[in-house]
């Protein structure tokens, strides 16, 4: 079983650029007014709408700190925090905004995590 979550945007073209191009999501599936994008096994559907979702955030994780590194790198012009380790939850990780202004993150597990579906 599988499950996409559905956020509104009013740029689509815009937003799915960005998440293809800078983030590296690939297309999963693409609908009249609608783009499901892929990340691992996350998928994100971002639907044309006058309003967008803005709140909440869309995290992604990686496998290694070196990972978070490039993306860190990668948008560093989008970033909104440095590079920090987080004891309390035992990450490594940023946060940045994109086009729109929803808030995303970048983070790896500094503790083993399940990962096979990756």
């Amino acid at each position: 079983m599988a499950g996409i979550v559905f956020l509104k945007t009013g740029k689509l073209g815009k937003v799915r650029r960005f998440y293809e191009d800078r983030v590296g999501m690939t297309v999963w599936l693409e609908q009249p007014g609608i783009a499901i994008l892929k990340h691992g096994n996350m998928l994100i559907g971002f639907h044309e709408q006058p309003e967008p979702d803005l709140d909440g955030m869309v995290t992604f994780f990686y496998a290694t700190r070196e990972e978070v590194d490039v993306m860190h790198a990668r948008l560093s012009n989008v970033a909104t925090s440095e590079l920090k380790e987080n004891p309390k939850y035992r990450i490594y990780h940023f946060f940045g905004k994109d086009p729109e202004g929803r808030n995303i993150e970048f983070q790896h597990f500094l503790h083993p995590v399940e990962h096979s579906d990756w």
